[in-house]
């Protein structure tokens, strides 16, 4: 059972949601857990004038992905950032690229889950993680999301993310705030949980 986890990640607050993903999945008996990442579109030049480029030395020898990567997993667990709203433009960039598995039909029945940050509370972690949906669903994908026997969601002490759509983190608007132990447990909890529906689903 191939659980693959696909991210794009800015200044690595993704990157940590996604190690911690892997950890709940790997905890699956049967379960092999695989991370790439999408290919960065910036130039160097503007990765450097934003900040981010030391940042991503953190996870430069993840293997970027392929679109034979998607055929051979049977999950596929998706991480971006928000951007207004929407998916990182180089998460879609790598999505339009897809259009041969659509065709093909490669993608369906497999497990589909999604991951996000956004700057702020209310900066579009749902509305990210439900327009990415339309995707997946194009896809033939069965979507898991986070459910409420994730309890700690519905926290009300502080500033946190989560979503029944799926596991989310706060950055701040210059990236300053880190995960949070209880999005960092959300996000194990998902993975638990794709892991377990694909191990259900393949069985």
């Amino acid at each position: 059972m191939k659980v693959l986890i696909l991210f794009y990640s800015t200044y690595g607050h993704i990157f940590q949601m996604a190690k911690a993903i892997g950890e709940g999945a790997s905890s699956v008996d049967g379960a092999e857990v695989i991370f790439r990442r999408v290919q960065e579109t910036l130039p160097v030049e503007v990765l450097a004038s934003i900040g981010a480029l030391e940042a991503q030395k953190a996870f430069a020898d993840v293997p970027v992905v392929t679109l034979e990567d998607l055929t051979n997993a049977d999950a596929i667990i998706f991480g971006t950032p928000t951007r207004f709203g929407n998916m990182a433009s180089q998460m879609r960039a790598f999505l339009d690229s897809t259009g041969s598995l659509w065709a093909n039909g490669d993608l369906i029945g497999k497990v589909g889950s999604v991951f996000t940050s956004t700057a702020t509370q209310h900066g579009g972690q749902e509305s990210t993680i439900l327009s990415f949906h339309t995707t997946l669903l194009h896809h033939g994908f069965v979507i898991v999301g986070l459910p409420y026997s994730f309890q700690d969601q519905m926290s009300i002490d502080g500033l946190n993310g989560c979503s029944p759509y799926g596991a989310s983190t706060i950055t701040g608007g210059n990236g300053e705030r880190l995960p949070s132990e209880l999005e960092l447990n959300g996000a194990r909890f998902q993975g638990k949980h794709v892991a377990q529906i694909t191990k259900k689903l393949f069985s």
